[in-house]
């Protein structure tokens, strides 16, 4: 009754004021809500934190990390695992400089950790390769020594001897050992020259496909530097052309795309004593991979892990060092493994004191660790079942105990050969070899993805863990009874953020393709879906192979873009087809010598998939990725033409005989031996079918998708007279990022997006 007379108390003039302030409000209040590019791309909105520099010190009782100081640059800083008031500062760019203005990049203990190898000035050369000042300093003496003569360039690869009294490094593609006591820099080769000879590093090729970039490894007694030297010199070489001044300049680099010469590979040994290099037998045959190196722990042996060039047959060659030889190094095969298909590098092989070794494979259809006697037999298979093993962090010799990371979300997957792991999540165990059953230990199974530090010894660990809607924090714990010390890195700052936006829920799903596969999906969904609306869908994807969108681990920006996209109307779904990881090596390798086939037809099977949701509407069903998924945009956009209605293809491969040559022929052998299985699944071969909106996107300096493919799928769209939409960011590489060039990225994206779907 009150209610009502206060209403009728106003008249209808103040009420509709009233309700139009309040609606203003209301709107206002949800304005502030609203994600934009902006934020995402071009703001420290979203930044995260996480531990930089993070080392485990020799003692198993302290790390060190790096830390930004406004007063002294950046710092170096050891703290204890236990106590956290135990913090003390081992060196900052005052100390190291003299100045704050020079940043301590990276850093590398001597093996007293009275010295440290400093990293500065660094400059990018390709994913991972690159070149940088490095300085020696003293934290005893408190003094600073330059690694080089710096007017002669920056060096790369930098790096102690286990004892600490030399550095190896290399400059103008040739190695040089820099000796500490001394003073004096001698060079070891003096061959190497840029597109023809590499001492010690790696060409581009092995970079990128086989994740090697130092192609020196010394050995345990110090006294051996083993080197890679690559002849790139048969090799052709690829041409950017690089934009900004009167008249373009040209960068050359030697690219072997597929079925074309690869570089010729040796390995050799530098006994710094007698200053001899000596060349190791890796057999008569040019035309192989050798994609490792290692020492064993008795300093008498290398294995030089060679591999044909299909990569189905992988051999251990061992050398025996302490057979006198005048200028070779002779070989035997230790261990051997071959496959159907292919067979992935890893870099678990760890040699043990009595000669035997830790290695992953999977030759019983799963990704497991086994522990291999000296002759290459099995001695234990340290972990079995229906999920793969995604890290190795290292085997405890004196407890006989393995740790590792894998698919296994529960105890009862490790140990019931008929349950299968989870792909979408990472967990981290140990297993303990020497008694009569393994024994499994739990280190980490909390919800969602989860990778670890552990110290010297295995005392303590740190767990990084997120899940799909949550971003990292970091968790010091005790071994010994798996005891939580203390959070190091909570992200509440981004957490706090992330709370002032209308977020949404990213949920995992799963649905059945054409062949009988279950593949596993996540969707985000719009905030408050209207029941009798139906809405457009984006498929934000990959699809490459041995690599994985659905995870249930934080996105970063790519997940908060998919957000404002939901605020937008838009529902985003991802998917792993045929291919992808995780699931065992079937799975994995089914799309071998038909790479795309399969994968395509999972993504055109989703697309009638979503459709059947009473809330999609089938017509407005689009596409997106980069790489591997512009490629798998480019063939839904041709040969799913009937299901997708727009999709953006970011740095495409468009013609696979433009890719290099090991990662090509890793899945489809060479053109000259699998011609349909590269004509059948190029998307430039299609483009006749295409039919709605296509956005095609390039950085001009890629140097690993190469702008090619981009030109040539131009060149067949315009022949077939189909509309399209370009767009080249000038010398910009395979991430296409730097200044606003991201923002402009995502930006040209939401707006294709609202103008065609």
């Amino acid at each position: 009754m009150y209610f009502s007379g206060l209403l009728a108390s106003f008249d209808m003039k103040k009420i509709l004021l009233l309700s139009a302030i309040a609606l203003s409000v209301s709107f206002s209040i949800w304005a502030q809500n609203q994600l934009t590019n902006e934020l995402i791309w071009a703001s420290g909105e979203f930044s995260s934190e996480a531990i930089d520099g993070l080392r485990s010190m020799k003692d198993g009782m302290h790390y060190s990390g790096l830390v930004s100081s406004d007063a002294f640059g950046t710092k170096i800083v050891r703290y204890h695992y236990e106590n956290a008031s135990d913090e003390t500062t081992i060196a900052t760019s005052l100390d190291v400089f003299g100045n704050t203005a020079a940043a301590i990049e990276d850093y590398e203990f001597s093996a007293d950790e009275k010295k440290l190898l400093i990293q500065t000035g660094t400059e990018s050369i390709y994913r991972y390769s690159f070149s940088a000042n490095y300085y020696i300093y003293n934290t005893e003496t408190k003094s600073t020594v330059p690694l080089a003569d710096f007017k002669l360039g920056k060096q790369r690869l930098a790096t102690f001897n286990p004892q600490g009294s030399m550095v190896a490094f290399m400059r103008d593609n040739n190695i040089f050992i820099y000796d500490l006591a001394k003073r004096t820099e001698t060079q070891v080769t003096t061959d190497g020259e840029f597109n023809k000879i590499i001492n010690g590093g790696t060409d581009w090729v092995y970079e990128e496909e086989f994740a090697l970039v130092n192609g020196m490894a010394w050995s345990p007694s110090g006294d051996r530097l083993a080197y890679y030297k690559f002849n790139e010199a048969s090799v052709r070489e690829f041409s950017m052309d690089m934009f900004g001044e009167l008249y373009p300049t040209q960068y050359r680099f030697k690219y072997p795309k597929a079925g074309e010469t690869n570089s010729e590979v040796s390995i050799w040994v530098y006994e710094v004593v007698s200053k001899e290099n000596k060349q190791v037998n890796v057999g008569s045959n040019k035309d192989q991979y050798i994609p490792r190196i290692k020492w064993t722990q008795d300093n008498s042996k290398l294995c030089v892990m060679r591999m044909n060039r299909h990569q189905s047959h992988l051999e251990f060659l061992m050398t025996d060092l302490a057979q006198k030889t005048p200028f070779v190094i002779e070989t035997k095969v230790g261990y051997q493994e071959k496959a159907a298909t292919y067979i992935d590098i890893n870099d678990a092989l760890t040699f043990l004191k009595d000669g035997s070794f830790i290695w992953m494979s999977e030759m019983d259809d799963y990704n497991h660790i086994y522990h291999m006697n000296a002759d290459g037999t099995v001695r234990t298979q340290l972990t079995k079942g229906r999920f793969d093993v995604i890290d190795f962090y290292g085997y405890d010799e004196a407890t006989q105990t393995a740790y590792f990371s894998c698919t296994a979300a529960t105890m009862e997957i490790l140990t019931n050969p008929k349950e299968d792991g989870r792909p979408m999540s990472k967990h981290i165990y140990c297993v303990q070899e020497g008694k009569k059953n393994l024994v499994y230990c739990p280190i980490s199974v909390l919800p969602g993805t989860n990778d670890a530090d552990f110290s010297i010894g295995y005392k303590y660990y740190i767990i990084h863990n997120s899940n799909a809607n949550s971003p990292m924090t970091s968790t010091l714990y005790a071994q010994k009874g798996g005891k939580e010390v203390r959070v190091l890195v909570k992200n509440e700052r981004l957490k706090s953020n992330l709370a002032k936006y209308s977020m949404v829920k990213k949920e995992f799903f799963v649905f059945t393709n054409s062949n009988g596969d279950v593949l596993n999906c996540w969707k985000m969904m719009p905030a408050n879906m209207d029941p009798n609306k139906k809405y457009p869908v984006l498929v934000a994807i990959y699809g490459g192979p041995g690599s994985n969108t659905v995870a249930d681990a934080w996105g970063g920006r790519n997940y908060l873009w998919y957000q404002l996209l939901c605020q937008q109307g838009y529902i985003v779904v991802s998917c792993d087809p045929r291919g992808t990881q995780y699931r065992g090596r079937a799975f994995k390798h089914s799309t071998y010598m038909n790479l795309g086939k399969n994968e395509t037809e999972d993504f055109i099977d989703l697309a009638k998939h979503l459709g059947t949701w009473k809330n999609v509407d089938a017509g407005r069903i689009g596409i997106q990725g980069w790489s591997y998924g512009g490629y798998m945009t480019s063939l839904c956009m041709t040969k799913g033409a009937d299901y997708y209605k727009a999709g953006m293809a970011v740095a495409p491969v468009t013609n696979w005989k433009y890719y290099d040559s090991i990662y090509t022929e890793r899945f489809l052998r060479t053109p000259q031996e699998n011609e349909g299985g590269y004509e059948n699944n190029s998307p430039i071969n299609f483009v006749k079918n295409m039919k709605g909106a296509y956005l095609l996107v390039h950085g001009s300096a890629d140097d690993n998708v190469h702008y090619q493919n981009t030109m040539d799928m131009v060149t067949a769209l315009v022949a077939a007279n189909k509309q399209f939409d370009l767009f080249i960011y000038p010398n910009k590489n395979h991430g296409i990022y730097g200044g606003n060039t991201r923002l402009h990225l995502f930006t040209k994206m939401t707006n294709f997006l609202k103008e065609n779907l």
